[in-house]
């Protein structure tokens, strides 16, 4: 029999948690955090959960004050990583709006409401949710427990801001050389033709950041990743050359990128799409059963938090209830200021409101299961996506002018509200283990999520007139990925030969990795990383490979020296609590290597967003270039492998 759960901080125990200074930081690092996010998204496609970095930031201020405790530092990254996490929602699907042309910009009040309704129907849906994932089903919710680890050793005392600190300085650093200065070129590639038929390429990203993604999801996802690359550029890009050929007069690698962006590329689509109804099918039981308990909370309106401990008061059902009906109103008069339909802004709302909560429910569960970082959003929201596109096509025929905007609006709410629901339970799952009072939580997701929403209309304006979102310096694949399905539905220029191919190749990875969890295995196979490779560039794949296998080299000299000191214990040489000691020098490298890790990529990020101001300012892409004869790739390759190196070392070598 399990025995009970013992938080950190005992339920009869009452600590400050919502305070004035703790509003404040988390409006200002959710603001922060979400700029950062949103270009890191555009840029790479990925996103990864900022509730770690949020923590570590919230600490080293928080102790400028006399009086601070540890729930208040969870207060402080609840309402943090919300803004990462709404960025992801809104980067992945508004952006297609301005791709397509039915924006022009990013429309202030418009992108504002859909982010922000969406964020807090995000946290409403999630609230009946989290007795039953978190408390029943015990789900692991991965960066939560690390969240919690974190802040516990922050609590006992820690100095791991350092490493968060050097990894932004070196991550903003690389930026502004390869982005800014211009010394050397963002990208290492070559490629070749072998017999005048057979093509071979080789290429990877030069910044630290996408680097440090890899680290942070480990060899497993990162090799997975790389498969997917695999398959598009050493698989059917050469097939096609080999069939083919290349037209004479055309450069190599100019007709393999456009290979890979016309047709390949769609491959990954098919892959995500499976990916997405497969990842509802697998959890189908258990989701069911959350769902059917979230129901009956949803109709326990009156508020019982008078009966039980402090650690299980909940925002009052009778508020989230109004909460949602409240903003479905909202979230119409967007609809119907945009398509100028009635009927069809009415059913829009009611279908983006079951999906909202379905896949909310999803991405909660799921974020019990992968953690934030490889919570399959973008699979769910291209399966919310062609599926409202058809719904709508069959509404107003395939040659409607709104059509395809119509389902990327359902889906950006959708995709808000599935992204917030995961970072929230994740964030919930902290509290849980640190003794937080859930209801406090919820109210400063709400928050955060509201901070987030006011500031990326000028965030995305501002990338948008400086790099220009869907251009080789902010490529936004996501988002083109969300416009080529709505627009292929309408515009029948979909290439569905490649979309079902990718289908085909998504079930037979789903078959593998279905024998590899029957058999046990320690690797696995989830459809989702597989198909983001196949859909992201090459270059971006290998630099998140070689990411992944920092990781692994870091895991492999733990393993060595824990098998040393097993040996040295067992030969009476050493004391037991030898063991100990390497236990926690371990745990302590692994706080250390996320750290550096997450600074790497919030120190680009934030220096992407900075670059923008002068380079929109002054109308200049070239505006802080230094030389006009850059240094050869091979310095920028010499200075990422430093990188890895030094990544590395700083983990192994932490005290």
């Amino acid at each position: 029999m399990s025995q009970p759960h013992k938080p950190y901080i005992p339920a009869s125990t009452i600590l400050p948690e919502i305070t004035v200074k703790a509003i404040i930081l988390g409006i200002m690092l959710s603001a922060l955090l979400g700029a950062a996010n949103a270009y890191m998204g555009l840029f790479l496609g990925l996103t990864v959960s900022a509730s770690i970095p949020a923590a570590v930031m919230s600490m080293a201020i928080l102790k400028l004050f006399r009086n601070s405790n540890i729930l208040e530092n969870n207060i402080v990254q609840t309402a943090a990583s919300a803004g990462e996490s709404l960025a992801a929602g809104v980067i992945f699907t508004l952006p297609a709006l301005v791709l397509m042309g039915y924006w022009t910009e990013f429309n202030y009040l418009e992108t504002t409401m859909i982010a922000a309704t969406g964020g807090v129907l995000g946290v409403l849906f999630t609230i009946p949710l989290r007795n039953a994932l978190i408390v029943k089903e015990k789900l692991l919710f991965p960066e939560g427990l690390a969240t919690a680890e974190v802040l516990k050793v922050g609590n006992e005392g820690g100095g791991f801001l350092k490493y968060l600190v050097v990894g932004s300085v070196v991550g903003g650093a690389v930026k502004l050389i390869i982005e800014g200065f211009k010394l050397w070129g963002g990208h290492f590639e070559a490629s070749a033709l072998i017999k005048g038929k057979g093509f071979l390429y080789f290429g990877t990203y030069l910044t630290p950041a996408v680097m440090a993604v890899g680290y942070i999801v480990g060899l497993n996802i990162s090799f997975l990743v790389l498969l997917g690359g695999v398959i598009s550029w050493y698989i059917a890009i050469p097939t096609s050359i080999a069939i083919n050929g290349v037209p004479e007069g055309t450069d190599l690698m100019d007709h393999a990128g456009y290979l890979y962006s016309s047709q390949i590329r769609y491959l990954g689509v098919g892959a995500m799409i499976i990916g997405g109804l497969w990842a509802i099918i697998s959890i189908r039981s258990s989701l069911g059963s959350a769902v059917k308990e979230g129901v009956s909370a949803f109709k326990k309106t009156k508020d019982h938090t008078a009966a039980v401990l402090r650690t299980e008061y909940d925002m009052p059902m009778q508020w989230v209830i109004i909460g949602i009906g409240v903003l479905l109103v909202p979230i119409f008069i967007i609809y119907y200021r945009e398509i100028q339909m009635l009927e069809i802004s009415i059913f829009m709302t009611i279908l983006m409101v079951i999906a909202g909560f379905v896949f909310s429910a999803v991405a909660g569960y799921m974020a019990g299961l992968v953690g934030s970082s490889n919570n399959p959003i973008s699979g769910v929201t291209i399966a919310t996506i062609l599926s409202c596109a058809l719904i709508l096509a069959a509404l107003l025929g395939t040659d409607s002018p709104v059509g395809a905007a119509s389902a990327i609006m359902i889906g950006a709410v959708v995709c808000c509200a599935a992204a917030i629901a995961g970072d929230n339970m994740q964030d919930l799952k902290s509290g849980y283990m640190l003794g937080a009072t859930p209801r406090n939580q919820q109210y400063m997701q709400v928050i955060g999520v509201v901070a987030a929403a006011l500031v990326m209309a000028p965030v995305l304006n501002l990338l948008h007139n400086a790099y220009t979102i869907g251009s080789a310096k902010l490529a936004a694949p996501q988002a083109t990925l969300m416009k080529s399905v709505a627009m292929g539905v309408f515009g029948g220029e979909l290439p569905w030969n490649y979309i079902y191919g990718g289908i085909g190749i998504g079930v037979l990875i789903i078959i593998i990795d279905q024998v590899l969890a029957r058999r046990g295995s320690n690797f696995r196979m989830p459809i989702l990383a597989v198909a983001v490779g196949m859909y992201l560039p090459m270059y971006l794949d290998t630099a998140i490979f070689f990411g992944g296998a920092v990781a692994w080299l870091v895991e492999r000299y733990f393993k060595k020296h824990e098998l040393a000191v097993a040996n040295r214990t067992n030969s009476a040489i050493e004391t037991p609590t030898a063991g100990v000691d390497m236990e926690m020098r371990k745990g302590n490298a692994e706080k250390a290597g996320l750290l550096f890790a997450s600074g790497l990529i919030t120190g680009e990020a934030l220096m992407g967003v900075g670059m923008a101001f002068p380079i929109w300012y002054y109308d200049n892409d070239e505006v802080m270039k230094l030389t006009d004869n850059p240094l050869p790739d091979w310095v920028g390759l010499t200075v990422f492998i430093a990188c890895c190196a030094g990544l590395y070392y700083a983990v192994v070598k932490s005290k």
